[in-house]
């Protein structure tokens, strides 16, 4: 029995570490939750966001610089919302303000940390308005 335990504990364990290195790695309070280059080149996990943003047509109520039309300013919200608060307001809506949950969408499931990124990146103004391009792991930039 003492054998079946260890082995179980060991298996438990190895399922473990292989999870871990598998996790994506989250950015800590030392990670910036961007980086950007240029105004307009940055990391893949941003640019996950700003094609979720592009996709999702955000655009229509928040405007196309997030400084809000029929929806507030994201440029101005940002600089108050939490991360938390913000997934809370993604996946649940505002509905009685008109924001709809997307909750139910695969895309926002998948990248809605990338759009708080990219969206705390314009508030705090080290990413412009517009098209995004990815920056490579040379630090290079493609228009790709």
């Amino acid at each position: 029995m003492r054998v079946q335990l260890a082995t179980v504990a060991s298996l438990l364990t190895a399922v473990s570490l292989v999870a871990q290195e598998r996790a994506p790695q989250a950015k800590s309070a030392t990670t910036p939750l961007y980086t950007v280059r240029d105004g307009n080149k940055v990391d893949p996990r941003t640019l996950a966001g700003w094609k979720t943003w592009r996709a999702l047509s955000c655009d229509r109520c928040h405007g196309q610089a997030q400084e809000g039309l029929v929806g507030p300013s994201l440029v101005e919200s940002l600089q108050a919302l939490t991360k938390e608060q913000f997934q809370t307001i993604v996946m649940n809506g505002r509905i009685e303000k008109g924001m709809p949950n997307f909750s139910g969408s695969p895309m926002m499931q998948a990248n809605w940390e990338g759009l708080y990124d990219y969206l705390k990146g314009r508030s705090d103004g080290n990413i412009a308005p517009g098209h995004l391009y990815p920056i490579d792991a040379t630090g290079a930039t493609s228009s790709k």
